[in-house]
């Protein structure tokens, strides 16, 4: 029967009571039986079936049909006979949504929930409601739209999103930021502290002072490059962003929202064009300073020449020649040298068919050291060969020679009047994979201070010595520089120094 409250006359208080709360209830509320021979009945149901199935009381009489099968959509029948059988064989809570037809709402959403119970004699029957969902499913339609959307929008892009929870210190990273860094999307990375032990020391100064820039209210958004360290012990540039969503009533942040995004390709590229202007830069100092040494020292020992040429026209005694033919010796002497060190920076900045081999640097400098000690009045010279046998570096043979003989005299040459020359070879592994040589020496030291922007420079000398040229570490910076290398300089004066030689093996 249809569930009206208010055919009963003798509960007619009650049943005002009763029907004015189901009457706030938009669902279904029903009992429905299945007895043995399989027949269905709905004892009792309220009038919302007119809404809820677009059916009349009198459709819930006939025993012989399901009244509300005719109004299930197709598609979903056979799920939904099968969660009813599956109910009453269980005597388990039938619970479904579904989708019906109704012949003016057209399709909607409804949800049965409902318990189950058998009788002594085997009828099983259902005490639920069927409610209305279609706004809901709606709802939800729309929000796994957006949700495919945005991460669809994510897996295409090369973004990472990043989401910080400051009251909870908590903070969500998406599958693209673990996969920048290298780790398995099941990996657990909500810590913030963990993302600060991977930011590049040489880079967390400036991390810490653009975020905390940004949550003083200084920038409208945080921006930052750095590099981070991914699980395969290597470094990746990234570029982080991020804005504070939500603040307290103090202006606390407690709540950034974020981007990371992997820029290496582009920082390394950004990179090797700083440093290719920096090689042109240094080139076109070189030839500025190779045209005024060409220009000074030519032009000086040309004058010297026609000088004493004038000598010997104003003066035509023979001791006057003679002395005058001495003074033209020496310039001459010292015109070739000039000449000869002129000719071989040339020959360095012209070579473009030099040989590269793979060399032992080990054995390279144990060449070295037996060559210097065979020549050198210092007796008590002690040379440490740190380097390990298995290094091998891509370099011109002759080239290397020239700059492990040139450091090694220079570290005897400069050595401390109060004690006996140490020299050390050092391998190591810059950060970057670059193998690098240390030459370090307990000499008397470079004043960098005074000195470090002339160092490399062409006939620069530092220290009062008899057979100081300056020379012969501007064409060893020009040798290490033309197999793509670098040499830097670490000294205290009275305690030594460290040259440091960084090969690229990439030729």
């Amino acid at each position: 029967m249809v569930f009206d409250l208010n055919e009963d006359a003798n509960c007619q208080g009650l049943n005002n009571f009763y029907k004015k709360i189901f009457d706030e209830i938009p669902d279904l509320i029903f009992k429905f039986v299945i007895a043995t021979d399989n027949t269905y009945s709905f004892p009792l149901v309220s009038k919302s079936i007119e809404e809820i199935f677009e059916l009349s009381p009198s459709d819930f009489t006939n025993r012989s049909k399901f009244s509300i099968y005719k109004r299930i959509f197709a598609e979903d029948r056979h799920v939904f006979i099968k969660s009813l059988s599956d109910a009453r064989k269980n005597i388990t809570p039938w619970e479904l949504e579904f989708r019906v037809l109704l012949p003016k709402k057209g399709i909607r959403w409804l949800k049965v929930s409902s318990k189950s119970e058998v009788s002594p004699s085997g009828e099983v029957s259902f005490y639920g409601r069927f409610s209305d969902i279609t706004e809901v499913k709606g709802n939800e339609l729309k929000l796994r739209l957006s949700e495919e959307r945005f991460q669809f929008a994510l897996d295409a892009s090369t973004v990472g999103v990043w989401d910080w929870d400051m009251v909870t210190n908590r903070v969500f990273y998406s599958s693209l930021s673990l996969k920048i860094l290298e780790l398995q999307s099941n990996d657990i990375f909500d810590d913030p502290e963990r993302w600060d032990k991977i930011v590049h020391p040489d880079d967390l100064p400036k991390y810490y002072s653009d975020i905390q820039e940004h949550f003083d209210n200084k920038v409208p958004y945080y921006e930052n490059y750095h590099r981070v360290l991914t699980s395969n012990g290597k470094y990746k540039w990234i570029l982080d962003r991020g804005k504070v969503i939500e603040r307290d009533s103090t202006g606390k942040p407690l709540r950034v929202l974020g981007t990371h995004t992997d820029v290496s390709y582009q920082k390394e590229k950004e990179l090797e064009l700083i440093k290719t202007m920096k090689l042109f830069s240094d080139q076109n100092s070189r030839l500025l300073n190779f045209s005024h040494i060409v220009s000074h020292n030519l032009n000086t020992q040309a004058g010297n020449i026609k000088s004493i040429l004038d000598f010997i026209d104003d003066d035509h005694s023979k001791e006057t020649i003679d002395e005058m033919l001495v003074h033209l010796r020496t310039v001459s002497n010292d015109l070739n040298e000039t000449i000869s060190n002129l000719e071989q920076i040339v020959q360095i900045q012209s070579n473009l068919d030099i040989v590269i081999k793979p060399l032992k640097l080990r054995y390279s400098i144990d060449k070295t050291v037996s060559i210097v000690k065979a020549f050198s009045s210092k007796t008590k010279i002690s040379i440490l060969n740190n380097v390990p046998d298995y290094v091998t570096i891509n370099f011109n043979p002759a080239y290397l020679e020239s700059v492990l003989l040139n450091f090694t005299t220079n570290a005897i040459k400069y050595a401390h009047p109060d004690r006996s020359p140490v020299i050390e070879f050092i391998f190591a592994i810059e950060t970057d994979g670059r193998k690098a040589l240390k030459i370090k020496d307990n000499g008397i030291g470079i004043d960098l201070e005074k000195y470090g922007d002339l160092i490399f420079g062409m006939y620069k000398t530092f220290h009062k010595h008899k057979e100081a040229r300056g020379i012969g570490l501007y064409i060893t910076k020009n040798q290490i520089e033309s197999m793509k290398g670098e040499v830097l300089v670490e000294s205290v004066v009275g305690e030594g120094t460290i040259f440091k030689i960084i090969f690229n093996d990439e030729l």
